[in-house]
């Protein structure tokens, strides 16, 4: 049985990028790159590997610029088309790999793409490439977006797929020799700003030790999350800088009562 028809393969219709799913289809078969342009929230990141798997598909590349996305990106892919995290969808990033020789869809770091090309200068392994949030223009990207020009004439058969938010997406289709773009809205949400201060700042302490001031944005953290649970029910969303300040919140917040 081919695996991909045992997944199922639906899109949210609140998405925007579910709205333009045929034209993300035609401009896909053809041409061997497409540039996504579109907003946070069109839901580009999970709903266009499984449009890679509509077109038959069967071994995509899907890279994320950090860990921790690349491992949800893919819980979430998996979640949605039913599939068995490790199985058909799977994911590696730097001292885990959770694929298999079943995987169809294999997210992975920047870094974990541009090692495979040590071993495999052609990316024969796959047979499409999604560069996610390829706007950050990290090292890693700038490198892979610049082998993946020299693999595709070698490769016909490779198609390659860009992912940026509206910043100049013309720039990434100049590289690709007149690539098209396809132009998706974000999602928007109302949205409530409060400021209040972090805990050092109330108590008006002038003299604050190093290790103290590091976790202030901790302690800012849980107690905003303290008052807001005298509001009604609802989402919270943190912005943090980096993986350990991450793992710092996930440490100091109650994991039953509150998913960062």
């Amino acid at each position: 049985m081919n695996p991909v028809t045992t997944l199922k393969l639906t899109y949210p219709a609140d998405l925007p990028v579910s709205q333009r799913r045929e034209e993300i289809l035609a401009t896909l078969k053809e041409h061997q790159v497409v540039i996504i342009a579109g907003a946070t929230g069109s839901g580009k990141t999970t709903q266009l590997p499984k449009m890679c798997l509509e077109l038959g598909r069967k071994s995509i590349a899907h890279t994320q610029p950090r860990r921790i996305a690349a491992r949800s990106v893919a819980e979430r892919i998996a979640e949605e088309t039913g599939a068995e995290l490790g199985a058909e969808i799977g994911y590696q990033v730097r001292f885990t790999d959770k694929a298999s020789k079943q995987t169809l869809v294999k997210v992975m770091t920047d870094g974990i793409l541009l090692n495979a090309l040590q071993r495999d200068p052609d990316l024969k392994q796959y047979d499409t490439v999604i560069i996610d949030e390829a706007h950050e223009r990290s090292l890693n990207i700038d490198f892979l977006i610049g082998y993946l020009k020299q693999i595709l004439p070698r490769r016909p058969d490779l198609k390659v797929i860009i992912t940026s938010a509206t910043i100049d997406p013309e720039s990434f289709s100049k590289h690709f020799d007149g690539a098209p773009i396809v132009e998706v809205s974000g999602r928007s949400f109302p949205i409530e700003i409060r400021y209040r201060p972090v805990r050092s700042a109330r108590e008006g302490d002038s003299d604050i030790d190093v290790s103290i001031a590091s976790d202030d944005y901790v302690d800012g953290l849980v107690d905003a999350l303290r008052e807001l649970e005298s509001e009604p029910d609802g989402d919270v969303l943190v912005f943090l800088s980096g993986e350990s300040e991450i793992r710092d919140a996930q440490d100091a917040v109650p994991r039953l009562t509150y998913h960062l």
